[in-house]
C-alpha cells in the first residue's frame, strides 16, 4: 500500500461490512462531517448516525454507519460501529417505511424518552434511505 491510499475497515459485531484500500472517506462524527485523506493527521473520534461515503478507483460506496467510533493513523482506519448496511443492500422500500412509522411516532409520543426512541429511529431510516439513494 502507498502513501497514496488508505486501508480502511467498517467492523460491526458481528462481521467485517467492509475491507479495502480506497483514496479517501467521509463519515458522520458527532463534531460534523468529516473527510479523511491519505496522510492525515492521527484521529480518533465517535461517530453520529449516518452515511460513510467510500472513494474507491471506480463509483463511490455508501454504506449506514449507525454510530460507534472512529480510529485513524498511518494511513490505516478502522471503523467500530453497532450498525452497518452496504447501500446497495438496503431495501429502499422498507426503509421509507420506517421512516414513516418513525414521523408517526415522534408526533404522536409527548413523553422524552418516546421522544428519543422516535428520533434515533428517524435519523436510521434517514441514513439508509440516504445509503440507497447515494445522497451525500
Amino acid at each position: 500500500m502507498s502513501d497514496k491510499n488508505i486501508k480502511l475497515k467498517i467492523v460491526t459485531q458481528n462481521k467485517i461490512v467492509y475491507e479495502g484500500v480506497v483514496n479517501a472517506f467521509y463519515t458522520d462524527t458527532m463534531d460534523g462531517r468529516i473527510g479523511i485523506l491519505p496522510n492525515h493527521i492521527p484521529i480518533t473520534s465517535v461517530l453520529e448516525i449516518g452515511v460513510t461515503k467510500v472513494i474507491e478507483e471506480k463509483e463511490p460506496v455508501y454504506i449506514t454507519t449507525m454510530g460507534g467510533i472512529m480510529h485513524f493513523k498511518d494511513n490505516e482506519a478502522v471503523i467500530l460501529t453497532d450498525i452497518a448496511e452496504l447501500g446497495q443492500d438496503i431495501d429502499e422500500v422498507r426503509a421509507k417505511e420506517a421512516y414513516e412509522r418513525a414521523k408517526a411516532k415522534l408526533e404522536s409520543h409527548q413523553d422524552k424518552i418516546g421522544v428519543l426512541k422516535a428520533q434515533i429511529a428517524l435519523k436510521k431510516a434517514i441514513a439508509r434511505i440516504s445509503a440507497t439513494n447515494k445522497y451525500f
